[in-house]
């Protein structure tokens, strides 16, 4: 596969995931191979098993210039009704701003997350977190839908399927979605927020760019969601005129998630840089990332976009929302949490406190 071209000095990953904190030198190991001078991991939070959050703050702890961290919303009191409590939404923004984090990931708007936590984004539940997050001007990745075809059974891929991703009436439907976005946006238009995955909406630019001409302080990462550089090859330059169009509204970005190998993970590096600095028409290789299908599943299309461009798609635009470095943690208060969500875990299930995540990464942290 072609090597990146653009000279750009500096590439910041804003969206990939570490699953394990025995996965940490892995990740280094990936986050070089994948040519990325710092990346932002997503801690979505799984306040049943303590992971997410804690093994992201060590990793920070560890290399501080190197890794942001944006921190996912524990929803333990909702989910065990009632059983564990932890801080209102609210609440949590101002603790996530204080560890040191660099910005808050929701999931809550994948499908099946949604059915999972079946909360309209537009009701009382989030009002008064997302005023918060608007009021302290803290950036958010966030999730909303999912590629069109998983809602057609006709249309869905094999390796979708295989993951649970398939919608039928019982789970919520693409516009609902949009809709209670847009009003979450109409409410706080200061909100700055990250779509993941191009927010899904690769197959109508048209669409893309009303949406960033309503909304001036969101953007789109580049996160594959394979088919999204399907629908730009239909017409690359549309495509091209478009990412040009809009270069401060678009990151970098590739979902790399840290059990992966390091051939498997940085394919994904390879083939969003691929796509943004050459000209070439290629398809995915037999041994990416299985997330990314198979090769006879589409072509994509290089759009070439100049080095200026690229500069802001690699980092610049990222940069300007969460800071040229990530914030300083803060580890007493990250030792803290970390106990706190290991505790909530018991709370939810049977796992030992001293076996999630989160308590691991307390004890590592105390011994820094």
């Amino acid at each position: 596969m072609a090597q990146a071209v653009s000279g750009v000095e500096r590439i910041v990953d804003c969206h990939t995931h570490l699953r394990d904190i025995a996965h940490t030198e892995h990740f280094l190991e990936i986050m070089k191979a994948a040519g990325t001078t710092r990346m932002s991991v997503m801690a979505t939070m799984r306040p049943e098993s303590g992971s997410g959050i804690p093994q992201a703050l060590y990793l920070k702890a560890l290399h501080p210039d190197k890794f942001y961290v944006f921190g996912g919303l524990n929803h333990a009191t909702y989910l065990s009704q009632g059983k564990a409590q932890a801080p209102t939404l609210a609440e949590q923004v101002d603790i996530l701003m204080n560890l040191g984090c660099d910005g808050i990931k929701m999931i809550e708007g994948k499908p099946t997350s949604r059915k999972r936590l079946p909360i309209p984004f537009d009701s009382d539940y989030y009002a008064d977190y997302f005023a918060r997050a608007q009021e302290r001007d803290f950036p958010i990745l966030w999730h909303v839908n999912d590629p069109e075809e998983f809602w057609d059974p006709q249309k869905i891929p094999t390796w979708a399927k295989e993951h649970g991703w398939g919608y039928d009436e019982t789970f919520v439907q693409k516009e609902t979605l949009y809709r209670e976005v847009e009003e979450v946006l109409n409410r706080h238009p200061e909100l700055k927020i990250i779509f993941a995955h191009f927010y899904f909406l690769s197959a109508d630019l048209p669409r893309a760019g009303r949406f960033f001409e309503n909304h001036p302080n969101t953007y789109f990462d580049l996160a594959p969601g394979i088919e999204m550089y399907y629908n730009f090859a239909k017409d690359p330059e549309a495509s091209r005129n478009f990412f040009q169009g809009h270069q401060d509204r678009i990151l970098y970005g590739t979902d790399i998630i840290s059990d992966r190998t390091i051939e498997k993970a940085s394919s994904r590096a390879e083939i969003v840089k691929r796509f943004l600095e050459t000209r070439d028409t290629f398809t995915t290789q037999p041994k990416t990332d299985p997330l990314l299908g198979s090769p006879e599943e589409g072509i994509i299309r290089g759009i070439a976009l100049p080095h200026e461009v690229l500069a802001k798609i690699f980092c610049q635009s990222f940069e300007g929302l969460a800071g040229q470095h990530p914030r300083p943690l803060n580890i007493e208060l990250a030792i803290s949490e970390c106990e706190r969500i290991a505790g909530i875990a018991n709370q939810m299930s049977d796992v030992a406190p001293e076996e999630t995540q989160a308590a691991i990464a307390a004890k590592k942290l105390r011994k820094m």
